[in-house]
């Protein structure tokens, strides 16, 4: 051996970015981190994967000073450190970009960069920082924008300049791809990769979808219920482990693949119908065209929509977030209505809660026109609604199970003038054992249940009411593998049993499993609907920026 291989044979390992030791978090009797072990080195992207709940946000908040920990040690370069709070991160080399974004909207983009900046403010300096960020890692934006004209995209690409500019060493990115299409998630992690490359950054990358993990990253890590509970290189390892780790059970890549966060193997045409009967809509393909006014020409028996939005338009703060929408579901369909978050999902989700009305348009259901003006008139007409946020409009958090999951049927349970709590608790009893919701009791406020729990009383209120129209906006949002199945299950059976059913969605892998018709919104307007048999990600993908496919 020569003294050049000797001396490389002595070398030690590089010494890591960041690394935790026995790291643990609990809130009360709730261990969020426990003991927590993680190594990352300057370099690579790694990846942390975990259901929701399986405490990988509370890592980070710990890393960036949000959260202290209880126990467990911290070091930055193998050196012990104290994180009191974001300041002391960001001296630290320490930044994060969440999931949520944090922007000022009727700021410009370089008045968002430079907040949190002390001192006096140079505007031209900061607007050439904006522009030098922008070009040297791709991420085109005009510093000059108003914020609250910005897309989805263009904000994530506001968020990681405002943390690049202060050239962290180590770089979180929590759920990054939630609100951008393919095209734009592709974008984003060439862009990581070349400052891991160029710059030799270390990157952490949250994520619970296992498409980006395996693709986007070089080491991996899997937390379950607050525990490490696997670690690996990425190219060592593949889907159906890094699913068996984080769920703690064998899984399907099949039937459990949009709940993985992974698209559907297979021809989605056999996905999709919830009855396995095949609707006019989606037979009226080919020589005679699509959807209805193709069926017709077929000579398909067209029934009458469960649901028909005729050219709603809807204006908010000055900003239009819908333009003349239109829209059919059938009885016994589930549509998927897909598109990246911003694009006007919510406010359609919000008028159909009778949340907002319309600025015109129209809403008819089972073919009997309903005034969305009314109070109510959305609810006796037959629609049902599982909302976005069933936290802040499904749910009365301080309030009972029995008693959220009777508010809107209050007549079945009342005398003449006051509710019956007997016969509350009654029906409570009964929907609570067949949604199989995990409760000590009715009388439980709605506040100390699970996610999934929470997501059973919204889905037991709504489906005990027999609607012929279910509106379901982002429904296994926040659930974890289990909870999203069950979900989907009831789904599929609501739309077997004859409702009409409107899936809202961001995820790709849940509307390309669910839905028999799959619309694409942008920019609040229909841009193309799909039988699910002729969509792909890549014509999804065309349609959500635009562009016919």
């Amino acid at each position: 051996m020569t003294d050049d291989e000797r001396a490389r044979d002595i070398t030690p390992p590089p010494v890591p970015a960041l690394r935790l030791r026995g790291v643990s978090k609990s809130y009360g009797p709730v261990v969020a981190c426990d003991a927590v072990d993680l190594t990352v080195h300057q370099g690579e992207i790694h990846g942390l994967l975990g259901e929701n709940g399986a405490g990988k946000s509370t890592l980070m908040k710990i890393l960036t000073g949000l959260v202290q920990r209880d126990a467990g040690t911290v070091l930055r370069h193998d050196e012990p450190v104290e994180i009191g709070g974001p300041r002391q991160a960001a001296a630290l080399g320490i930044g994060m970009v969440h999931q949520h974004f944090s922007l000022v909207d009727p700021l410009t983009v370089w008045e968002n960069v430079i907040l949190g900046d002390t001192g006096k403010i140079d505007k031209a300096v900061a607007r050439d920082q904006v522009r030098e960020i922008s070009r040297r890692y791709g991420l085109p934006v005009d510093p000059m924008a108003r914020v609250a004209r910005l897309s989805a995209g263009e904000r994530q690409r506001v968020e990681l300049i405002k943390c690049l500019r202060r050239d962290p060493a180590v770089l979180i990115l929590d759920e990054p791809t939630s609100v951008l299409t393919r095209a734009e998630s592709a974008e984003l992690f060439g862009v990581l990769r070349r400052a891991v490359r160029s710059e030799n950054r270390a990157v952490i990358l949250i994520s619970h979808k296992l498409d980006e993990i395996t693709t986007a990253t070089d080491r991996v890590t899997v937390l379950r219920r607050g525990k490490v509970v696997f670690r690996s290189a990425t190219a060592e390892t593949d889907p159906r482990e890094l699913a068996r780790r984080m769920v703690g059970r064998e899984v399907s890549l099949g039937t459990e693949a949009a709940a993985l966060g992974l698209l559907p193997a297979g021809p989605l045409g056999t996905r999709g119908s919830a009855t396995g009967k095949t609707t006019a809509n989606e037979t009226a393909t080919g020589e005679h065209g699509t959807g209805e006014a193709g069926a017709r020409r077929a000579g398909i028996p067209v029934p009458t929509p469960a649901l028909r939005l005729r050219d709603l338009t809807l204006t908010l703060d000055g900003v239009p977030v819908l333009s003349d929408l239109s829209l059919d579901v059938a009885p016994g369909e589930i549509v998927g209505l897909y598109g990246v978050e911003g694009n006007g999902q919510s406010a359609l989700g919000d008028l159909l809660s009778g949340l907002v009305v319309p600025d015109s348009g129209s809403v008819e259901i089972s073919g009997r026109p309903v005034d969305p003006h009314r109070p109510g008139a959305l609810h006796a007409a037959g629609l049902g609604v599982v909302p976005e946020d069933r936290h802040g409009s499904g749910l009365v958090l301080d309030m009972s199970v029995a008693e959220n999951l009777v508010m809107k049927s209050l007549d079945a349970v009342s005398g003449r003038v006051f509710l019956d709590r007997g016969k509350a608790r009654s029906v409570a009893r009964r929907l609570v054992a067949e949604f199989g919701i995990v409760t000590p009791s009715t009388d439980t406020p709605v506040r100390d249940l699970s996610g999934g729990n929470r997501q059973r009383v919204v889905l037991a209120r709504e489906l005990s009411a027999r609607p012929a129209v279910l509106v379901a906006a982002r429904p296994s949002h926040g659930l974890d593998v289990g909870a999203t199945e069950d979900v989907y299950r009831r789904l599929r059976d609501v739309a077997a049993g004859g409702a009409a059913v409107l899936l809202i969605s961001t995820e790709l892998e849940e509307v390309m499993t669910l839905a028999s018709r799959i619309a694409v919104i942008s920019s609040g307007r229909i841009t193309g609907v799909l039988p699910a048999g002729e969509a792909t990600a890549e014509r999804l993908g065309m349609l959500v920026g635009g562009v016919a496919a």
